[in-house]
């Protein structure tokens, strides 16, 4: 039932892993020069290298949010999901949980290298869990014990976990622990989800979940400052609203 979420969950490990060993020999090569000639070139390549990153993932949310065709949900979805998410605080709670990863992990993070823990897991963890393979997938494998759309997927997240570890760190090894917890349970409760994840539904929260993307790289190219965190229950919302709109 939980084949195909574990198969992603090793592949994203795996591929952070690579991309990490690429970010190290990167800074390392880029440092070399820049301690002669006394520049920060290994600085400006890694401001490079992110704000690439950020467009790459602009165009992700840009082109997941169009899946959605009603825009009232969206709006709705957006507004309510606000509130819900500002009360509970969970930007809060996710940079807490980050800083006390970043000091657990403080001998793997040695400098400080431009991405915090929490924006790094943050960023992979939407990026990986609010597409429709995600959710279609985990239905999937719950119902039938069908793993192949989730097998494509984690070909796609292990190469994109490659690139996203290699600017924003060991944070995005932490977003396997959401793969694994997101589509898991989706796994586990598809007998129960299935009649409310129609294609419509799962549209909408494709959607939501890109605009939401889209919001991240504004934060990644330092044009914002947008709670991302706090819009997450917008995600969810499409669930109850498209049953009613």
């Amino acid at each position: 039932m939980l084949t195909g979420t574990i198969i992603n969950t090793l592949t994203v490990v795996a591929g952070s892993l690579v991309g990490l060993i690429i970010k190290w020999g990167v800074g390392r090569a880029a440092q070399r020069p820049a301690e002669k000639a006394g520049s920060g070139i290994g600085q400006r390549l890694q401001t490079l290298i992110m704000q690439g990153v950020a467009l790459c993932v602009m165009y992700i949310g840009i082109s997941g949010s169009l899946e959605g065709s009603n825009t009232l949900v969206t709006i709705i979805s957006m507004a309510v999901g606000a509130v819900i998410g500002e009360l509970l605080d969970l930007d809060r709670r996710m940079q807490q949980l980050g800083e006390w990863v970043q000091k657990k992990t403080a001998r793997l993070v040695k400098g400080g290298d431009g991405a915090s823990v929490s924006e790094g897991f943050v960023t992979a963890t939407l990026l990986f869990c609010v597409g429709a393979m995600a959710i279609v997938g985990a239905l999937e494998n719950g119902l039938t014990g069908n793993y192949d759309t989730l097998k494509a997927k984690s070909v796609l997240d292990g190469i994109s976990s490659i690139v996203f570890a290699s600017s924003l760190g060991i944070g995005v090894t932490f977003s396997a622990v959401g793969v694994f917890l997101y589509q898991g349970a989706i796994s586990l409760l598809a007998s129960f989800l299935s009649p409310l994840l129609s294609e419509v539904v799962i549209a909408e929260m494709t959607c939501m979940g890109s605009l939401l993307i889209t919001a991240l790289s504004f934060n990644m190219l330092g044009i914002t400052k947008i709670k991302v965190m706090n819009l997450v229950p917008a995600i969810f919302l499409p669930i109850i609203l498209c049953q009613v709109m």
